[in-house]
């Protein structure tokens, strides 16, 4: 079996698994959402050759509450200024050149939550508006992430020249940044035929949201992964690595898309 049937494979299981937990409940979104969270946050611990369960118990606490709508207004916005600390001081360090960030356990117990645990609580709270699970939300935008990460790939193989962060991914390229961006857009058109409840600057807001963070998000993992030495960040999905591997550029996205429907429009 080939590399690339292998692959294509386990994408399309993957993408079947995602899509009919969103579809079939919100219990079973937030179920799927919870064993991505550990996975990932698993993933992650391997990468910084670190573990605390304490983490994960927190994720589980964290969950609960996000599931019983239990979070007051007051703690989400903590809970994403948090998050937000965490994507701003992992985007700043994308420049610097010492690859010693998070050094010590203080630190990595620190970004793990910041950037990774509260990400994934994010996520998992995306879809529900008003107490109301509204499913062409996250629907929308993990199409804006594929649309993004497919179309980037093909403009950047096939025309791409100039690099856009060569110290921390060579292969992306500022050709293949946007024409990824502007797929990413022109799906937001063709998607606001079929969805009701964002309208087309709504989507298009979104998806720019997540054409830039969502590469940015992936730009993070990859020093992530390149301090560790290693090309992903595991092997769960043959052909594609990690759960991680999957989900950095959605879950970097997510709270900032969260703090767009919820708190803006």
């Amino acid at each position: 079996m080939t590399k690339l049937l292998v692959r294509a494979i386990s994408g399309f299981i993957y993408a079947v698994l995602f899509i009919s937990a969103i579809l079939f409940s919100k219990e079973t979104y937030i179920l799927l959402i919870l064993i991505f969270g550990i996975a990932s946050l698993w993933e992650f611990f391997k990468l910084l050759k670190f573990k605390n369960l304490l983490i994960y118990g927190l994720l589980i606490v964290l969950t609960y509450l996000a599931f019983t709508n239990s979070l007051s207004d007051t703690a989400i916005k903590i809970l994403l200024t948090l998050c937000f600390s965490g994507s701003i001081q992992l985007f700043l360090n994308l420049f610097m050149k010492k690859e010693n960030y998070p050094s010590n356990k203080i630190q990595k117990f620190d970004i793990s939550i910041r950037y990774l645990l509260l990400s994934v609580i994010f996520l998992m709270l995306l879809p529900f508006v008003n107490g109301h699970y509204e499913v062409s939300i996250i629907l929308s935008l993990i199409i804006f992430i594929w649309v993004n990460d497919s179309f980037a790939f093909f403009v950047g193989k096939n025309f791409g020249k100039r690099k856009l962060f060569e110290s921390v991914s060579p292969k992306k390229t500022i050709e293949g940044f946007i024409g990824g961006m502007f797929f990413t857009l022109l799906s937001a058109f063709l998607l606001s035929y079929f969805c009701d409840f964002l309208s087309l600057i709504n989507l298009l807001v979104i998806s720019f949201i997540a054409s830039f963070l969502g590469t940015i998000g992936d730009l993070v993992e990859s020093k992530f992964k390149r301090q560790a030495h290693t090309k992903d960040s595991g092997n769960i999905m043959p052909g594609h690595g990690g759960i991680l591997d999957r989900l950095d550029s959605l879950l970097f996205v997510a709270p900032f898309v969260y703090l767009y429907i919820h708190f803006i429009i």
